[in-house]
């Protein structure tokens, strides 16, 4: 089974805060060419969820789309289980985060925050169908795309890459937010450097300019573009992109890998 890819796609969740800072590098989340014929519309990106933050008590607005969903006589143990779960996810204890959450499912299973935590924990555990059908079912609930790149995720582990291509694919259809297009670049642009892909991953991932003060999304998508490039032989455009990373993040992980592969002395 491959490694998870280089993508954030977990850590960066809809629950923000429940995020842990990036640390691998090969863990972290468009040429989406699909081939001849007309090029495709801009894809119009759907309406997210707001962000919310697992700490301290659960927002208005999701207290209320979670009374929308649950029975009147499950709704305050629901709140708990849901709660609990969040408040578990954000310490990084992921399997009582799972459990609190599938309590949370059998109250309510139509809520989507609930199937969303089940699924970013499962993740987090590698239990790769489980976190694969929560997180399609969190995203048929919502139509948000956030997750998506975190689907494309699983299906590689699952080895199962023709799924991979459709869902980045669908992707390009529906769109999402920056920082999810950048996620599902990486993950993507990881993919195909896994299986020796590494002219289309650079198409993915290479950058048209490299401005000052990127996102931490964009400097996982040059990392990746950085290591397409040293192995299709292009040093200098390697070296120039690690170059880029360092000064924008001299602690971003794997730079010394980068470094190595892109030419410092030994």
């Amino acid at each position: 089974m491959p490694e998870r890819s280089t993508s954030g796609s977990a850590r960066r969740g809809r629950p923000h805060g429940a995020a842990d800072s990036s640390r691998r590098g090969s863990d972290r989340r468009r040429t989406g060419s699909s081939g001849g014929g007309a090029r495709p519309r801009e894809a119009a990106t759907p309406p997210a969820r707001k962000p919310w933050s697992p700490d301290g008590d659960l927002p208005k607005w999701l207290s209320d789309e979670l009374a929308r969903v649950t029975p009147k006589q499950n709704l305050k143990a629901a709140t708990e289980m849901l709660q609990a779960a969040a408040k578990s996810f954000a310490a990084g204890r992921h399997g009582k985060a799972l459990r609190d959450a599938e309590q949370g499912k059998e109250l309510s299973p139509r809520d989507a925050t609930i199937r969303e935590l089940i699924g970013l924990s499962a993740y987090r555990l590698g239990r790769w169908e489980q976190a694969l059908r929560e997180l399609k079912t969190f995203r048929r609930l919502t139509g948000d795309t956030t997750h998506m790149p975190v689907e494309m995720d699983v299906l590689r582990a699952l080895e199962r890459p023709k799924d991979v291509e459709a869902t980045w694919a669908g992707l390009q259809r529906i769109g999402g937010d920056k920082a999810t297009r950048d996620e599902a670049k990486v993950v993507y642009g990881s993919f195909l450097l896994d299986r020796g892909e590494d002219r289309r991953a650079w198409q993915v991932s290479g950058p048209k300019r490299m401005g000052a003060d990127p996102p931490e999304s964009e400097l996982r998508v040059w990392y990746v573009a950085a290591r397409a490039a040293q192995r299709l032989g292009d040093l200098p455009t390697a070296r120039k992109i690690y170059e880029a990373i360092e000064r924008a993040d001299a602690a971003f992980p794997g730079l010394d890998e980068l470094d190595r592969l892109t030419g410092s002395a030994p």
